[in-house]
């Protein structure tokens, strides 16, 4: 694979314990979970946890920490300033890969990572020696981006790829700075409301079921406050089901500046019904990494997905 200009976020394991020992909310008092996450559709069912904490009880809190950048809020998650974070799963499994204990819960969503392009882009083959934006080099963008050129018989180095924050990539499609991009809704729904292009591919059609957004907790936490993990992975899990019945653009109004008609195509992408972390799923994952040279030694399913909150059986 070519270079790819990124900034990398830093991995403090050595700050992790102390931190951690100074964050945690005391077992007699107030208890709050603070949990990171970035204005996306990606997390709404952590905005549904939120916004309908029905499982905890009066003293237990749930607060949402907003980040502009993956790598303000991993580096938050790291040092341990955070207890928790929806977060793409591949840079908690790097975090994981180099000593920070993390477990990934739940999956944030299904689907709804669009391949965006310019209308001068018909067909995968007509993006080559163009400019292609993806969020971060470890993402599920990146691996999308290189299933479909795998797809059309194109080496990754096909493209040049850069990293963009999502926010920026409709406007530099629009602007011509980029010719296409695959990132997290609800900026591929924007770039087509805005006319700046068009859904080339669904990530489905690439990758099924493929893994992106995850709830991931600091192992520490969980030791320490099982019960409370319980609950709000349950009131998560929930929220997953409320937002596949009924759209609640109420609830994601309250966390996205977001107009109300690109909120609604960003909905018809992405499903939330069965967050579950199949094994299979992440083990696919885990092979495409190794592939691309995105990890050395992505951590094991036993290692680092923990489904027994999802399941209730704690």
């Amino acid at each position: 694979m070519k270079r790819i200009w990124k900034i990398g976020f830093v991995l403090m394991a050595s700050a992790s314990s102390l931190a951690s020992c100074q964050n945690l909310p005391s077992t007699s008092e107030e208890k709050t979970i603070k949990i990171g996450y970035l204005p996306i559709t990606h997390a709404a069912p952590l905005y549904y946890a939120h916004a309908h904490p029905e499982e905890l009880d009066d003293n237990e809190h749930v607060e949402l920490v907003r980040f502009g950048s993956w790598i303000d809020l991993m580096d938050a998650l790291n040092t341990g300033r955070i207890d928790g974070a929806t977060v793409l799963i591949e840079l908690a499994m790097k975090a994981h890969e180099k000593g920070i204990d993390l477990k990934a819960v739940a999956l944030g969503h299904k689907d709804g990572n669009a391949v965006v392009v310019g209308d001068d882009i018909q067909k995968t083959e007509d993006l080559v020696g163009k400019t292609v934006a993806i969020p971060h080099t470890l993402s599920s963008h990146n691996i999308l981006l290189d299933d479909m050129l795998q797809a059309s018989n194109l080496a990754y180095e096909a493209v040049n790829v850069v990293e963009l924050p999502p926010p920026e990539m409709p406007s530099a499609l629009s602007e011509g700075r980029i010719s296409g991009y695959i990132v997290a809704e609800p900026f591929g729904a924007l770039g087509v409301h805005l006319n700046a292009g068009h859904v080339l591919y669904q990530s489905e059609e690439l990758w099924p079921d493929s893994l992106c957004c995850a709830l991931v907790l600091r192992q520490d936490f969980l030791e320490t406050y099982p019960e409370l993990a319980q609950k709000l992975i349950t009131n998560y899990a929930k929220g997953g089901l409320a937002l596949e019945e009924h759209s609640h653009y109420d609830v994601h109004m309250d966390y996205l500046n977001i107009d109300e008609d690109v909120l609604e195509l960003s909905l018809e992408w992405i499903s939330y019904d069965d967050l579950m972390i199949e094994e299979q799923d992440y083990e696919l994952l885990r092979r495409r990494m190794l592939e691309l040279g995105l990890s050395e030694d992505p951590p094991a399913y036993e290692d680092f997905i923990d489904t027994s909150y999802l399941e209730g059986r704690n």
